[in-house]
């Protein structure tokens, strides 16, 4: 709500962008944060990665509605819901969104139906899942050769530029690896920094 109350006080054209959770449009802050951006025509758009599960449990057994961008009816904004796989139809919501919250418009909401290959977490064993859904999410939807496939049809880029910048990507990784590893440790004092954006 912090973020919220100084995009407020903002006159310079800055969007604040909230990312979050499928799970979380069932906890009190979604609701009063939606409601709070709309009242004050705030310059927010709340993005809600809906990958399906929250935790272990359907986002359709957890949630009354079929969709959660439905639920910014209620709070007098849009709600759009993209295909969260999709790089073109993501960027072209929050362009829309972007460009309305600079108008003075106020908030927008937007879910993009998205999927998680793994469990929640390493003590997830993934048994709410069939092996087929993981499957088709990860061989038909996946998002990163779906692109590629786009780039290269519209004459952007080549398969052999693709498979230029798959390697630059995993020399880019090994050497972040490599960095972490003969890093220091975090130091205990250091322990509450940076969970919120640092002062200036």
């Amino acid at each position: 709500m912090g973020a919220a109350l100084s995009a407020k006080k903002q006159k310079n054209g800055k969007v604040v962008v909230s990312f979050f959770g499928d799970g979380a449009n069932n906890e009190g802050a979604f609701h009063e944060a939606l409601n709070m951006a709309a009242v004050w025509k705030l310059p927010v758009v709340f993005v809600c990665e809906n990958n399906g599960y929250g935790m272990s449990t359907s986002v359709a057994r957890a949630t009354a509605v079929a969709n959660i961008a439905d639920r910014a009816a209620a709070y007098a904004m849009p709600g759009v819901i993209v295909d969260g796989n999709s790089v073109g139809e993501v960027a072209e919501a929050a362009d829309a969104a972007i460009a309305r919250a600079r108008r003075g418009e106020g908030p927008t909401l937007i879910e993009c139906k998205t999927y998680r290959y793994r469990g929640h977490s390493k003590s997830d064993r993934n048994r709410y899942r069939t092996k087929e859904e993981i499957e088709e999410w990860m061989n038909e939807r996946d998002p990163i050769r779906r692109f590629e496939a786009e780039l290269v049809e519209f004459g952007i880029v080549d398969r052999a530029g693709i498979d230029a910048i798959r390697d630059s990507v995993r020399a880019e990784i090994a050497e972040a690896i490599a960095f972490a590893k003969e890093s220091p440790a975090p130091e205990i004092a250091n322990l509450e920094r940076y969970v919120y954006t640092e002062p200036a």
